[in-house]
């Protein structure tokens, strides 16, 4: 199965945007610790957004993979630092995460690719 990355992410916005209408204060509250966990301190957002992609990998999360993908890809990062951040994350989370990594692998590419 191929999965269309940048269509996933365009229809899970649409959705977000649902969940925010019936629970908002949940939701803003998420957005909160989102933004606070993002900014720019000791590590810039570009890094904060490859972990959060690592993180996507090891625990299964096709969603994560494609909202930090194209965060990550947003925020300046090259293939170089997306196959290392493939890498940590099959190191850490084993066998599975090497199917994940394909899957941020091709939405990386799908991204790039849109963004051209």
């Amino acid at each position: 199965m191929i999965k269309e990355w940048p269509e996933t992410a365009k229809y899970l916005s649409g959705e977000l945007k649902n969940l925010r209408a019936g629970a908002p204060d949940v939701m803003k509250a998420f957005s909160a610790m989102a933004q606070a966990a993002l900014a720019p301190k000791a590590l810039d957002t570009k890094t904060k957004e490859l972990i959060s992609l690592a993180i996507g990998v090891a625990v299964r999360c096709d969603d994560c993979i494609a909202f930090h993908t194209k965060a990550a890809l947003a925020a300046g990062a090259t293939d170089e630092e997306i196959w290392e951040t493939l890498g940590t994350a099959i190191y850490m989370g084993a066998g599975p995460s090497v199917m994940y990594a394909s899957h941020a692998l091709g939405a990386f590419n799908q991204f790039k690719d849109a963004a051209k």
